[in-house]
């Protein structure tokens, strides 16, 4: 049986909520080739993928197997999709006019949480 292709996940410990967000993930995906990547450890990681650490800090970036970077909502279904247990979130997040939904309402949750991070100078 072949392993699941690597992927690439890049975060922000800096935000407590993300980091916790984090936390989780990584115990359900303890038995997944996921190279988990903190860009509050390493902004080096922001460069590497064209982006400054900012922008990196506003949403979950990650990177599949091909290379691909994905970013917010996406790079969740990206994790899901390679979590045994935790597929059948991806099968639904892609569903057409879920996947949009979802990724509107990341994208106005992830701008809160950022504008709330900064109020609170965790960077």
């Amino acid at each position: 049986m072949s392993k699941e292709p690597t992927i690439k996940v890049i975060y922000n410990s800096a935000c407590p909520v993300c980091d916790a967000g984090i936390s989780s993930q990584k115990r359900k995906s303890a038995s997944c080739e996921v190279n988990w990547q903190d860009v509050h450890l390493d902004h080096e990681l922001a460069k590497n993928i064209g982006a400054d650490v900012e922008f990196v800090r506003k949403r979950l970036h990650a990177i599949d197997a091909n290379g691909e970077l994905k970013v917010g909502f996406e790079a969740f279904i990206l994790i899901w999709e390679n979590s045994p247990s935790e597929k059948w979130k991806a099968k639904i997040s892609k569903l057409p006019g879920l996947r949009q939904i979802l990724g509107i309402i990341y994208n106005v949750f992830a701008w809160c949480l950022y504008k709330w991070n900064r109020a609170l100078k965790h960077w």
